[in-house]
């Protein structure tokens, strides 16, 4: 099961114990706002795309409000965003879909924050099942996801430079 490689994963840091598991379905923002009692956009979602290489993926994670804008998406990352298909999400995230999060993910998957999660002080990306999650602070979910860069690629949402 993917939750338990995502508390191994955060076991070297002392935050196995932090996963939160559900006795509810967290698999969709709505519904993780609501096993967490939080505003749906503090949901840190994890949206996976094809990436520039065969056999490689995007993972971009936003805020629980936001929706991909595809021309900055391609400004960004110099391709047009396609999501994976049902069946690709496991096979290069190792996740299963209502679970993918940006963590313990195979070296195929670059993950990227989008600066729609900054206006929070804390956010709860899922932590590998359709019923769990993790808060953490910007700093830390960048950190733990091994994220390679903030973007901007959401609707909505403009950075001062």
């Amino acid at each position: 099961m993917s939750v338990q490689k995502v508390k191994e994963y955060f076991k070297e840091s002392g935050r196995d114990c932090q996963v939160m598991e559900f006795p509810v379905s967290s698999a969709t923002v709505e519904l993780a706002a609501k096993a967490l009692d939080v505003i749906p956009a503090r949901i840190a979602k994890t949206m996976s795309f094809h990436g520039s290489e065969e056999n490689s993926c995007i993972l971009v994670v936003t805020a629980g409000d936001m929706k991909i804008d595809n021309a900055k998406f391609k400004k960004t990352f110099g391709i047009k965003s396609k999501m994976l298909s049902a069946g690709e999400v496991s096979a290069f995230t190792g996740h299963e879909i209502g679970g993918v999060c940006p963590f313990a993910n195979p070296d195929c998957a670059a993950t990227y924050l989008d600066v729609s999660l900054q206006r929070f002080s804390s956010v709860f990306p899922a932590a590998g099942s359709s019923n769990s999650a993790i808060e953490l602070t910007n700093e830390e979910l960048f950190l733990f996801a091994q994220a390679k860069e903030w973007v901007d690629v959401c609707k909505g949402v403009e950075v001062s430079n």
